[in-house]
């Protein structure tokens, strides 16, 4: 019986990642019943990663993924989540806040027609999000972080912001006039999980599907840099939205992956936070009240003068030949990131799963040592002058955390060897 509802659960944690739960087994009552779908998936992440690896391995006889980007990336994805240790997510809370004080009507919470009117809800607001998230200066800021791989595989669906999820929220808040938050909270995260897996390039074409559904080819055209890729295929799990905007561009000339001036670091808190100190700079060099508001709200290619996009005249050009960054490193300092980081991810999964005992500054010290161990791994992969008393400093802090027990190896037998590298 235990291995029947076991088989029962990885069914349903796998089909919930291409969106292929029914609302028989997705729909609560309440907010507290619906389970942590994104949080539940990490195992299949992994699985996932590593089936694309391995079959990228065969198809094209190179590796989909380089240790430095792919580190970058769930090292962002990490970043993204640190705000959950505190707080719930904003898009739901702000959801309950409407919901509790505004709603207009209460649909039924246990309708097929209710679930997939939400389906359709969150993934038509998702459109709208993402489209502001490139068309607006500010909003890209954030958004910036998920395009900034020069890359293209699972890694990169990983590769999250810290700060969108401030401003996501808003769109979906008229969905909480009628829409109940419990329904909302599966598909919000539903929507989330399908859009994993369309970041590959070892599925090449879905036939059909791809007239109905947002695929790997056409996200991978969202993701290029090529002048027919930019602003292009906002979909999330439909790509009708585009279709109807206007906004649609198939794939066709070879895809050049990640942004227009690719930023060449792996320095984890300069991937989420340059552009911000970009834009300030930026408006400053301008004199009208103005222009300077225009720089944060209009487009980011925006000048004055220009319309309120801008236009990509200073782009540098394409051809597709184009090298990645990726500094080269022995294979000791591979070895070594990547055991520190596997450290650090198991400090950060732990933390995750005992925040509810831990005290606000326990987990403020925490969070700051895994960004701290973040950085200084960037900084190592760069071979920056500095790494080496960067990691210095870390290796103590690492030291100190484990003889107070606020740090813990996953193996014991890892311990003394941890403390002594």
């Amino acid at each position: 019986m235990a291995a029947a509802a076991g088989s029962g659960s990885v069914s349903r944690g796998l089909r919930a990642m291409f969106f292929m739960l029914t609302p028989n087994e997705s729909s609560f009552e309440k907010v507290e019943e619906v389970p942590q779908y994104v949080q539940q998936a990490t195992p299949y992440f992994v699985g996932l990663m590593l089936l694309e690896m391995a079959v990228g391995a065969l198809m094209t006889g190179s590796p989909v993924v380089t240790l430095s980007d792919g580190l970058t990336s769930l090292s962002a994805g990490m970043i993204s989540r640190l705000p959950l240790l505190v707080m719930r997510g904003c898009e739901l809370s702000a959801y309950l806040y409407v919901w509790d004080h505004f709603r207009l009507l209460e649909l039924p919470w246990d309708s097929a027609w209710t679930w997939w009117l939400t389906f359709l809800g969150v993934d038509f607001c998702y459109y709208w999000v993402h489209r502001f998230a490139h068309e607006v200066a500010i909003l890209w800021a954030a958004h910036q972080v998920h395009h900034s791989s020069e890359y293209y595989n699972l890694t990169t669906a990983l590769r999250q912001s810290l700060t969108q999820q401030f401003a996501s929220w808003i769109f979906y808040l008229p969905m909480a006039l009628a829409v109940p938050p419990s329904v909302f909270a599966v598909h919000i995260q539903l929507n989330l999980l399908y859009q994993f897996w369309i970041h590959t390039e070892v599925i090449r074409d879905l036939g059909p599907l791809e007239w109905i559904f947002n695929t790997p080819k056409h996200h991978r055209v969202h993701h290029g840099r090529n002048l027919y890729c930019i602003d292009k295929n906002y979909g999330g799990i439909l790509i009708i939205w585009d279709r109807l905007f206007g906004t649609f561009a198939a794939e066709s000339d070879k895809v050049v992956y990640g942004l227009v001036f690719p930023i060449k670091t792996f320095e984890i808190l300069y991937v989420q936070l340059h552009y911000y100190v970009y834009l300030w700079k930026r408006s400053r060099t301008y004199k009208t009240v103005s222009d300077k508001v225009s720089t944060f709200i209009k487009g980011p290619s925006w000048k004055p003068g220009k319309r309120r996009l801008g236009d990509h005249v200073d782009n540098p050009k394409v051809t597709g030949n184009e090298i990645p960054h990726g500094p080269k490193c022995s294979l000791t300092f591979q070895v070594y990131v990547g055991l520190h980081f596997l450290l650090v991810l198991w400090t950060y999964h732990k933390l995750f799963e005992s925040k509810m005992v831990l005290s606000q500054l326990t987990i403020f010290g925490m969070t700051s040592y895994v960004l701290l161990t973040l950085t200084s791994l960037g900084f190592i992969i760069e071979q920056r002058p500095s790494s080496a008393f960067l990691e210095t400093i870390r290796c103590v802090v690492m030291v100190t955390l484990m003889r107070y027990s606020y740090l813990r190896s996953p193996l014991p037998l890892l311990s003394v060897p941890t403390e002594v590298s």
